[in-house]
């Protein structure tokens, strides 16, 4: 190009597959990706104090939260988080 106008910008063809997954979600190869779920988690007290770690493990890991510690520190953080004292 001459002097002083817009290059052309090239594409590869890794970033273009970015958000072309079935029904226009992004594909697993696109990490490091967080987006806020819509909703906020309706659960009880009862119900975090009854919950499987495997399911803790998701809620946390779907609002971007850290995974550490046994599953009693897991079910403390967890209604520390979404819980409301009224």
């Amino acid at each position: 190009m001459s002097g002083g106008g817009m290059e052309s910008v090239i594409v590869s063809s890794a970033s273009s597959k970015i958000g072309n997954g079935a029904n226009g979600q992004h594909g697993r190869d696109w990490c490091g990706h967080f987006q806020m779920p819509l909703h906020y988690p309706r659960y009880t007290q009862a119900d975090y104090e009854t919950m499987p770690e495997w399911k803790l493990d998701c809620l946390l890991r779907e609002y971007g939260l850290p995974i550490i510690g046994d599953v009693h520190q897991k079910r403390k953080f967890a209604m520390g988080s979404f819980l409301w004292s009224h």
